[in-house]
């Protein structure tokens, strides 16, 4: 897959030492002739490391802290929550909002992993969407509100849960699905970054990445472009979609004045 300019890492990447997949949604082209504005809306993975206290995480917080977020959204699970932790919110000034959107982990002896790797996520996103549509809806009418911005929305990887979020308002804004593809496989560099740092900080969390499926480690571009398509297919639009779901005109009006330029 060729990758469009808009969607190099140069400067879309913020670098941390205990978050690996930290990536700001600005300059992105729409079909309209704007593009998404700069330091506004982010995309990450575990930021709950930045509340750990057996890590140094003093110079992260600080760059985190830079960002001057508004609204942090947490897609994981209860689970989650209480097993890691969540994102330092009232230390660094920012509203906190849980939206779980998966009920269970993936099964490791799903029958769909004997099929290939693109088939798996495919199914898995729309399941997501099928199953979490109404909290997905919700997470794009916080994003909407008034004053929400700078916004940062995360789950562990950043890959699935967030990857999803992400294709469903940048779609929502007219990005091209293309970049919007680009933007999701940009995460399998970073599930690389995750691997290298628990092998240093957590060999335990390490050997659990080995014990995976491959499946759910992968960040298949194929997988987003289907989804994509799908939605396309049935709604005409992402943003057709989106509207469906519960997402007003309005809200995305209001999405649309913050989050473009141009």
């Amino acid at each position: 897959m060729s990758v469009p300019v808009a969607v190099t890492p140069h400067d879309r990447l913020v670098r941390l030492k205990h978050v690996h997949n930290l990536r700001d949604l600005g300059g992105y082209p729409t079909e309209g002739g704007r593009q998404t504005r700069w330091r506004t809306l982010f995309r990450a993975d575990g930021v709950y490391r930045l509340s750990w206290d057996h890590v140094d995480v003093a110079a992260d917080l600080e760059i985190v802290r830079a960002l001057g977020l508004h609204t942090v959204i947490d897609l994981r699970r209860d689970e989650e929550l209480e097993q890691r932790g969540r994102f330092p919110a009232d230390e660094l000034g920012a509203q906190w909002h849980h939206l779980s959107v998966m009920d269970l982990t993936w099964d490791r002896e799903d029958p769909r992993l004997q099929g290939s790797v693109e088939d798996f996520l495919t199914s898995q996103y729309l399941d997501m969407l099928d199953h979490a549509v109404d909290r997905y809806a919700r997470a794009i009418r916080l994003l909407a509100l008034p004053g929400a911005m700078p916004a940062l929305f995360h789950c562990a990887a950043g890959k699935d849960r967030t990857g999803l979020l992400a294709a469903l308002v940048l779609g929502a804004l007219g990005v091209p699905d293309d970049v919007i593809v680009a933007d999701y496989a940009l995460t399998a560099e970073a599930m690389e970054r995750m691997k290298a740092w628990a092998e240093i900080v957590s060999p335990e969390w390490a050997a659990s990445f080995k014990d995976q499926p491959a499946a759910h480690l992968a960040a298949e571009p194929g997988a987003m472009a289907n989804v994509l398509r799908a939605l396309e297919a049935e709604h005409g639009t992402v943003r057709a979609y989106v509207r469906s779901i519960g997402v007003p005109e309005s809200a995305l009006a209001d999405l649309e004045s913050t989050l473009l330029v141009g």
